[in-house]
C-alpha cells in the first residue's frame, strides 16, 4: 500500500451569488484514485480549476473528502484522532511563502513546527540545523525572513516542514510567485530531498520544465485525473496537452514542431541535452 491513497475521491463545494445564496453545487474532484509510494516523486498538472490544489488539500487534511476516502501512511483524514499525526506525516508548502513564515529570525520559525510537537529543545535546534543545511539556508539563520529574496523564503518554508520529519511534502504551486532564480533554487531543493532523504514528493506546477523530473505526472481536468504517465509519455502527447489548455516544455514542443516539418526525432525529447544528441550535434 501507497504512503497516500485515494479512493474515489469526490469534493463538491456550494456556489452561492452574491447575497450569499445557494446558487448550486460544483464537483472540483470528482473520483480520483491515487496510489502514490513511499520515495516517489509526483507531479500534478492542469490548468486553473482543474481541482489539483483542491486534491493536495485533501492529503494534508485541510479539506474533506464528500465522497470516497483520503489515506495518509494507512490513516484515514476523516478521523479526527489522526489529524495531527497526518500533518506530521504529510506537510504542505504553499505558494506563497509570506503565507507560512511566522518567526522574526529564521531558525526560530523552522524551529516552530518541532516545538509544536513537543519535540525536546536540544532535537529541536539539532532538526533546525540539518533542515536549514538540506535547503542551502543555514548561513542565513540569524536572519529576518522579511530581509530574504522570495527563493530564499520559500526554501526556508521547506525547512519549517522538513524539520518535523514528514514522510511526505505536498508542494502546491512552490515557485508560483519567483523569478527563475528562485525556481531553480526550490525545485533543486525538492529533487535533493527526494533523491538524497527519499522524501516522497507531491509537486503541483503549471512550469512544465519542474516536471521533467519526476518518476510520474498526473493531469487533472475538470476534476479529474484525465492523463496518468512518465514525463516522456506525457509529454509525447503535444496535441492532447494543448487540448487540455496545457504547455509543454519548450524543448519538447520545438522537438515536436520539427517533427511536423519531416524531422525525425522521437517522442518525449525533455531537454536540450536530448535534443542536440537525437539531432546528431552531440556525436563524436
Amino acid at each position: 500500500m501507497g504512503i497516500i491513497q485515494t479512493n474515489k475521491l469526490v469534493f463538491e463545494y456550494i456556489r452561492r451569488d452574491e447575497e450569499g445564496n445557494a446558487e448550486g453545487i460544483t464537483r472540483a474532484v470528482d473520483e480520483v484514485d491515487l496510489d502514490v509510494r513511499q520515495g516517489e516523486f509526483v507531479a500534478i498538472l492542469g490548468h486553473n480549476g482543474s481541482g489539483k490544489s483542491t486534491l493536495a488539500k485533501h492529503i494534508n487534511a485541510i479539506l474533506y473528502p464528500t465522497e470516497g476516502t483520503v489515506l495518509v501512511d494507512g490513516r484515514d483524514t476523516r478521523e479526527e484522532a489522526h489529524i495531527w499525526e497526518i500533518r506530521q506525516k504529510a506537510g504542505m508548502v504553499f505558494q506563497n511563502p509570506d503565507n507560512q513564515i511566522i518567526g522574526q529570525v529564521v531558525e526560530e520559525d523552522v524551529g516552530f513546527g518541532p516545538e509544536n510537537m513537543g519535540v525536546p529543545t536540544k532535537e529541536i535546534w539539532e532538526r533546525v540545523e540539518e533542515s536549514l543545511k538540506a535547503v542551502g539556508m543555514y548561513a542565513f539563520r540569524k536572519h529576518s525572513p522579511n530581509k530574504l529574496s522570495g527563493g530564499q523564503k520559500q526554501r526556508v518554508s521547506i525547512a519549517g516542514v522538513i524539520a518535523m520529519h514528514p514522510k511526505c511534502i505536498i508542494l502546491d504551486e512552490p515557485t508560483a510567485m519567483l523569478d527563475p532564480n528562485g525556481r531553480k533554487e526550490v525545485i533543486r531543493v525538492v529533487r535533493a530531498l527526494n533523491q538524497v532523504e527519499e522524501v516522497t514528493i507531491l509537486l503541483i506546477t503549471h512550469y512544465m520544465e519542474e516536471v521533467i523530473y519526476a518518476d510520474r505526472v498526473i493531469v487533472m481536468d475538470q476534476g479529474r485525473a484525465v492523463m496518468q504517465g512518465t514525463p516522456r509519455e506525457i509529454f509525447s502527447q503535444v496535441e492532447k496537452l494543448k487540448s487540455l489548455r496545457l504547455d509543454v516544455p519548450q524543448v519538447t514542443m520545438l522537438a515536436h514542431a520539427l517533427q511536423k516539418q519531416g524531422v525525425s526525432l522521437p517522442d518525449g525529447i525533455l531537454t536540450a541535452e536530448e535534443l542536440a544528441d537525437a539531432l546528431g550535434y552531440r556525436k563524436g
